[in-house]
């Protein structure tokens, strides 16, 4: 059974009759919404058929809404005609409303003269176009270009190593988070995100909305992102390695070593982490992925991330049910070669002191030297059932919740197998409440060895502080 989680951003392709419901039964996990496209009515058409189809299914799909974030970009150009840049020319950069053309572009973000100086580097089209700046003279940032190429209406701006002064939160973003918290959204996908005050911010405003349960991924694309890492761990509820923006904003040969790092840091931290962008891209036209893509792909799995996932493979490609299968099955193949055990014995991390680590450590432990078929957690809030998935356990975590959004969320963790169970009115009576939902689901049967863990007392976050062993009869 499949630990790795997989998520899949929805679009034009996954509109096709019959191909969502496809991806679900592919291995989808979470279904993505990039808000950086598409229209509310449109959003809301996607998450309405997401809705149908999981409750047809009987499964708890989890739905992320990803954020446009505090982006510049360039403005438009006469007769909508692209212009080619060559090394050497000069360009100039400019906070006035005027028509763009091959001597000057205008950008959305005003106050860009009054953020750079002289020797900056601003990148354009996904970092395709690169620009020195020269000298400021009011509202025009006069630029030499350092690396020549296209560039069109409305491409992206990025100005690597400048704290840029723009608020954390656009109008675009707070109307769009606010019409996410109208219909239900499980997570957040927060872009741009530098620190644990951008996390705190937009945890804020989600609040003020009614988005309370809603869990924050904090997307790290730039170096202040990476540099402020642990706090932003410890704000948020996980972490995206969004290697398309970070690949511009940061030199791309030092990618792999972050990616590593991040990983590892997030889920010993017991927080979700994302590998994201470009993983199978070349199934955006083709049926087969290429040998480095499938490696990739591997690779972030045998670091210990919580979740893949697809970008333009689903959203727009040519064979987007074949891109989750294909991802699936790299997950299944490079999991069989991991020795879980091994990993577990040989960690050094550095855990904190916790009673619910203590008991989650334990649980694992107990679960390796018994040969225990499954783990079940028994949990409110989803925090008992991370801190066993942080540790990365051979055997299957099954996740029992009362609480139908936690229920989702967990279906993005690592190694999870959340199920729904009901209220009862002790801690016994759940338990074996829970071992049953697990049997009738065919997860365990007669003569497996399950480990029990859970918080009593019941619905208190951060209290796991029991262990049970049983043999099902």
């Amino acid at each position: 059974m499949r630990k790795t989680k997989i998520i899949c951003t929805v679009g034009p392709a996954t509109d096709e009759d019959g191909v969502l419901e496809k991806m679900i039964k592919a291995g989808m996990n979470v279904a993505r919404f990039n808000f950086s496209h598409g229209t509310h009515e449109m959003h809301k058409k996607r998450f309405d058929e997401l809705v149908a189809l999981r409750d047809k299914l009987d499964l708890p799909i989890a739905t992320m809404l990803d954020t446009k974030g505090p982006e510049i970009r360039i403005g438009y150009f006469k007769d909508h005609k692209a212009v080619t840049l060559k090394e050497g020319d000069d360009y100039i950069l400019t906070s006035r409303d005027i028509e763009c053309d091959e001597k000057q572009a205008s950008v959305s973000f005003k106050e860009l003269p009054q953020d750079v100086k002289m020797g900056t580097i601003i990148r354009i089209n996904d970092g395709l176009v690169s620009l020195r700046v020269e000298k400021v003279e009011g509202p025009d940032i006069y630029c030499k270009v350092v690396d020549g190429g296209v560039i069109s209406d409305q491409k992206g701006v990025n100005v690597p190593d400048t704290n840029l002064s723009m608020p954390y939160l656009s109008e675009h973003d707070m109307s769009d988070l606010a019409f996410g918290a109208k219909l239900g959204f499980d997570f957040i996908a927060a872009s741009f995100i530098r620190s644990a005050a951008d996390v705190d911010y937009l945890r804020n405003f989600t609040n003020s909305v009614g988005f309370h349960k809603v869990k924050i991924i904090a997307k790290i694309e730039n170096m202040s992102g990476v540099n402020n890492i642990d706090e932003i761990i410890a704000a948020a509820d996980g972490i995206m390695i969004a290697r398309g923006d970070m690949g511009v904003e940061i030199p791309f040969e030092l990618i792999p070593s972050i990616q590593k790092k991040l990983i590892k840091k997030a889920y010993t931290a017991g927080k979700q982490v994302i590998t994201a962008t470009q993983m199978l891209e070349s199934m955006i036209t083709n049926a087969r992925p290429t040998r480095a893509e499938i490696t990739d792909v591997a690779n972030a799995i045998y670091d210990g991330t919580s979740a893949i996932m697809l970008s333009g493979e689903t959203a727009a490609g040519k064979h987007p049910v074949e891109a989750v299968e294909t991802m699936a099955l790299i997950a299944e193949t490079t999991e069989a070669d991991i020795d879980y055990l091994t990993k577990f014995k040989n960690d050094s991390s550095d855990y904190d002191n916790s009673i619910t680590n203590a008991i989650s450590h334990a649980t694992v432990t107990t679960a390796h030297d018994l040969g225990a078929k499954a783990i079940i957690t028994v949990t409110k809030s989803g925090s008992t059932a991370r801190m066993i998935s942080k540790h990365r356990p051979s055997s299957m975590i099954i996740s029992c919740t009362t609480d139908e959004t936690v229920c989702r969320q967990m279906n993005m963790s690592w190694g999870m197998i959340p199920l729904m169970c009901e209220e009862k009115n002790n801690s016994d009576a759940l338990f074996s409440h829970a071992v049953e939902v697990a049997r009738k689901h065919g997860l365990i049967s007669k003569g497996d060895i399950v480990v029990i863990t859970a918080g009593i007392p019941l619905g208190i976050s951060g209290t796991t502080n029991m262990l049970k062993v049983e043999r099902i009869k």
